[in-house]
């Protein structure tokens, strides 16, 4: 995984492999499917608990997500900028773990 800015160095951009790719657009799909699912039940009156449940574990697996990707990102991006001396990343970082913390 490579992290650059785009060619007009106003967005970060992170290169990632095919099988990397594939990977997380699978779990992006799961997720998307369960909420899919959250909300036909809502549609159907489903029972509240039900659909906590449901709901919790569609939180769980986006959270999933989130540690794979910073998982990465720290591996990757923030690894190689603190070795370039950018101090900066350490704040971005900071921030990214504040903002999934809530």
């Amino acid at each position: 995984m490579d992290c650059d800015k785009n060619c007009c160095g106003c967005e970060k951009t992170t290169a990632r492999s095919a099988e990397e790719k594939k990977k997380l657009i699978n779990r992006l799909s799961r997720i998307e499917g369960q909420i899919r699912g959250l909300r036909g039940m809502v549609e159907r009156d489903a029972y509240c608990a039900d659909i906590l449940t449901q709901s919790a574990a569609a939180a769980a697996a986006l959270n999933a997500f989130n540690r794979e990707v910073l998982a990465r990102h720290i591996g990757g991006c923030v690894v190689r900028d603190i070795r370039a001396g950018n101090e900066e990343t350490v704040e971005e970082l900071v921030g990214l773990v504040q903002k999934l913390m809530k």
